[in-house]
């Protein structure tokens, strides 16, 4: 069977990765093309447009890049035309993949949304769009499958996807493969995986950094961002080192971390790491957003939970000031205590029979197998 799977992300590109590992131990003979990242394309895929030259934040941003995003979706178009792939599978990033499902679906293409676009958290009339266009979705996160129940579409829950690989990371340090260093606290910084996010979001970070000289600060670089996206920043306090592409070995070993809003939010929880989640926009952006956007929180952590577990620190609250009081917050015991028991009862929520990947690839070639 041949297999199309869109990721606009790296968190995208992981789970694609895990999944395309899934289907192939189903259908040993699957052709597969992709857009995403090292790890879809460590799985095997044919590696088409990499997620670095598609992640564009913000609406005054995705202004700026428009006649790129739509040379993208005029590109992609043409790329299912040729490989007429059995099923095209979509993994977040709505902004594009919600207009190319339409494309794919009048061409009378199978398609599979894995791993849910935010509809419930803004622009809800698009869950119209998506029944028009998918033909499966396969959502992770617990709250969603009663979500799109109340728009009369059964959906269906696979578990969350990054359980399986951070248990088995956690595994490695129980069983000594991982080495710890460290007679200081170690401070994770997670700007993300954007060159906007980290223009807006390391300054205030390094900021602090300099404030805890007993504290060790290490910055996860993410594999698709360029060294010189993260130097210049750093050099505002050398003491700080870099760790690229090795985001998960950083979490094993911090005992705290300042964290980007996004999935990271997610992982550094599920690894055990007390967090601040951070967000800072172009403030028009944050306006729109803000206008648009009915949630109560913005980590996937509190959303999951339904309060709030970690501090989220947004716009014009995210200053060097704030993020240090959090900070000394998180190197307490007491303080990090409540949240690590708080993080058992996520880990609990999120849990569902079997491997996320495995269930989602099943379901998805049994959908491609449909003559």
């Amino acid at each position: 069977m041949r297999y199309y799977l869109i990721a606009g992300e790296a968190s995208g590109d992981l789970h694609g990765g895990n999944l395309i590992r899934a289907i192939r131990e189903r259908d040993p003979q699957a052709e597969v093309r992709c857009w995403g990242g090292e790890h879809m394309q460590a799985a095997g895929a044919v590696l088409v447009k990499h997620y670095r030259d598609l992640a564009f934040m913000g609406f005054l941003e995705v202004v700026a890049h428009l006649s790129t995003i739509l040379r993208n979706l005029r590109f992609c178009e043409q790329e299912l035309l040729q490989f007429r792939p059995d099923v095209v599978i979509f993994i977040d990033y709505p902004g594009f993949n919600i207009r190319m499902a339409s494309f794919a679906k009048r061409q009378g293409m199978r398609t599979v949304y894995y791993i849910s676009p935010q509809v419930w958290a803004w622009k809800e009339a698009r869950v119209k769009t998506l029944k028009r266009s998918i033909d499966r979705m396969l959502v992770i996160l617990p709250f969603e499958q009663d979500f799109y129940r109340r728009w009369g579409w059964e959906v269906e829950y696979v578990g969350h996807p990054l359980l399986k690989e951070i248990d088995r990371r956690r595994s490695e340090r129980l069983e000594g493969k991982v080495s710890l260093p460290s007679s200081k606290p170690l401070v994770a910084l997670l700007p993300g995986s954007r060159k906007q996010e980290v223009r807006l979001k390391l300054p205030v970070m390094m900021e602090v950094a300099s404030r805890f000289p007993q504290c060790r600060f290490v910055v996860a670089q993410a594999p698709g961002l360029e060294d010189e996206s993260i130097l210049p920043y750093c050099r505002t306090c050398p003491q700080v080192e870099i760790r690229k592409g090795d985001t998960y070995g950083l979490l094993l070993e911090a005992d705290a971390a300042l964290v980007t809003s996004g999935t990271a939010t997610l992982e550094a929880a599920l690894f055990g790491v007390p967090e601040v989640v951070c967000y800072k926009g172009s403030q028009l952006s944050y306006w729109i957003a803000k206008w648009l956007v009915n949630i109560k929180y913005i980590s996937l952590v509190n959303l999951i939970m339904d309060r709030e577990v970690v501090k989220e620190l947004i716009q014009d609250r995210l200053t060097a000031d704030s993020l240090a009081e959090e900070l000394s917050k998180l190197l307490q015991a007491a303080h990090a205590a409540r949240i690590q028991s708080d993080y058992t009862f996520l880990r609990q929520r999120l849990r569902n029979e079997g491997d996320a990947s495995e269930r989602a690839a099943a379901s998805i070639v049994a959908l491609a197998g449909k003559g």
